[in-house]
């Protein structure tokens, strides 16, 4: 079952690579076409750095834990809802470790385009700029 929500991931990634190539957005292709291995590679990254609290390790860890366990809320088979609980427990970890991790940490630690990190983070930042007055 993981392996079959595997493929469906990476299909559904590369037919949006492909959709933005069509489209002439080379860039955000680009972008695209890297960013999940960059993502799992930040995530090596921080397991292993000693300035990452152990309770973001611990989230990551269960991250880790949760996306190649056969166990599922929402079982594999059914197309495309299948990965979607994997997706949604990656993104809140990736959400939190971001969000309470130091920026430079998360620097040395990115593999890809600087401003790919930026727009990533943004909502960290930009949040204390769109507070109402």
């Amino acid at each position: 079952m993981f392996l079959a929500s595997v493929v469906v991931v990476a299909a559904v990634w590369a037919l949006a690579v492909v959709l933005l190539l069509a489209l002439g957005r080379r860039t955000q292709a680009r972008e695209l076409a890297t960013l999940i291995p960059n993502l799992v590679l930040l995530f090596k990254g921080l397991l292993q750095d000693p300035r990452v609290s152990r309770r973001n390790k611990t989230w990551l860890w269960f991250a880790v834990a949760w996306l190649v366990s056969p166990i599922d809320l929402i079982p594999e088979f059914i197309p495309f809802l299948g990965p979607l609980d994997d997706a949604v427990v990656a993104a809140l970890v990736l959400r939190h470790v971001l969000r309470t991790t130091d920026r430079s940490v998360l620097t040395v630690h990115w593999r890809g385009d600087p401003a790919t990190l930026d727009v990533i983070t943004r909502s960290r930042s930009d949040r204390s700029e769109r507070t109402p007055s």
